[in-house]
């Protein structure tokens, strides 16, 4: 899985966002570009996904800028991820459950459903709050054993 600059973009500054000392008062475009060291012209197109996703809330004028809509405890990563670049798990622009194939490659659908069904879960289970300085707990999954020794699936 790629995580695109986009998505990487966006999460860095829906993060500096839910950091904010005022989360009430915008925080202006080129303090969030500065503040992450982010391109301004990309972000702004960012911000323009994240709000019509109903992520961030605009407001115009001299202090004019963007908030969280929703509270940072309130919005999953997963939700940025779709708001910037559309489902979490595709397979050639299908979704997994909607791929086919024969032969010995017959059961790769359900292997594609479990990826993205991963991906939900920590991505969904991961709030923004839950990985700012103050709560940063999003490194503190209970992972199996095996996984966490690096051995799932290798011979």
């Amino acid at each position: 899985m790629e995580i695109t600059a986009k998505t990487e973009y966006a999460v860095r500054a829906m993060l500096q966002l839910a950091d904010a000392d005022e989360p009430d008062l915008p925080v202006s475009v080129d303090v969030l570009a500065q503040g992450q060291g982010l391109p301004r012209k990309f972000l702004e197109a960012i911000l323009a996904d994240l709000r019509r996703a109903g992520l961030v809330i605009s407001t115009k004028g001299a202090y004019g800028g963007y908030r969280l809509a929703p509270a940072a405890s309130e919005i999953p990563v997963g939700a940025v991820f779709r708001a910037v670049d559309g489902p979490l798990a595709e397979v050639r622009g299908l979704r997994p459950h909607q791929t086919a194939y024969e032969g010995v490659a017959e059961h790769l659908p359900v292997l594609w459903v479990a990826v993205r069904s991963s991906l939900r879960q920590v991505l969904d289970d991961t709030s923004l709050s839950s990985c700012v300085p103050a709560g940063c707990r999003c490194m503190s999954f209970d992972w199996p054993k095996s996984r966490a020794r690096g051995s799932a699936g290798r011979r």
